[in-house]
């Protein structure tokens, strides 16, 4: 591929619709993305002003290792997360959150503390 000059390139984009906003935009985007990959374990981000009412949908990533938190639609948080182990894989699908417990101490492991318990199964999967 060879490379084009910068007349043709703003004139490709304009075809396409992407103006400079649209750019400005996808510069934005592509902070956000580098900010998320740049989180080391146990960070988080968490900008709920982007969407602040509506129904929350959260995504985790295994391959990643991050928990993404959306609210109609459009992401308002992401966390690095620490899933399941050989024998003790994290099931995938969609899941409802059955309870929550704010100072939840686990039954499975000599009480440890387990804060802000979302369970999702009743048979011991859970966020915390």
């Amino acid at each position: 591929m060879q490379p084009i000059d910068r007349r043709t390139a703003l004139c490709r984009l304009a075809a396409l619709g992407l103006t400079p906003l649209c750019l400005a935009e996808m510069a934005s985007a592509a902070a956000v993305v580098k900010e998320i990959h740049a989180l080391q374990p146990g960070e988080f981000t968490w900008h709920p002003e982007r969407s602040p009412k509506g129904s929350v949908a959260v995504v985790v990533s295994l391959p990643e290792q991050l928990t993404h938190v959306y609210r109609n639609g459009i992401r308002i948080g992401v966390a690095t997360c620490s899933t399941g182990k050989p024998g003790h894989e994290t099931p995938t699908g969609v899941f409802t959150v059955l309870e929550k417990d704010k100072d939840h101490q686990s039954s499975t492991y000599n009480n440890a503390p387990m804060p802000n318990m979302n369970r999702l199964t009743w048979d011991g999967i859970a966020l915390h």
